[in-house]
């Protein structure tokens, strides 16, 4: 699944990363914890969290990840935007909670491990 069919399906406000939505998307991974993404998700993951420092940019670009889901309407701090564009890393918000956002991911074909 493209990045794109999911920011069109779920009406994802993307704040950086724009050129980068075609990239696939393998699986989701919902997680608040940096060590834990950074133990499990895989290259092509989709990850859903609230935290909005740059460090999830860092985390993400180690992984080698599809890009990052911000719920609950959380707005990223300036500097993750700007490390974001740096690594084009696409960062997206979603007002739903963390829970129904993974579900409504799971209704479209997407799974966790």
């Amino acid at each position: 699944m493209k990045l794109s069919d999911i920011v069109n399906a779920l009406d994802l406000e993307v704040r950086t990363g724009k050129g980068e939505l075609e990239k696939d998307v393998t699986r989701g991974y919902a997680s608040d914890l940096m060590s834990d993404v950074m133990a499990h998700a895989d290259e092509g993951d989709l990850w859903i969290t609230l935290q909005i420092h740059q460090n999830i940019v860092a985390v993400a670009v180690m992984k080698t990840l599809a890009g990052i889901i911000l719920v609950n309407n959380r707005q990223p701090q300036e500097d993750t935007i700007q490390k974001a564009e740096a690594e084009n890393i696409p960062v997206m918000i979603s007002g739903m909670p963390a829970f129904e956002l993974a579900g409504k991911l799971y209704e479209m074909g997407l799974r966790g491990v």
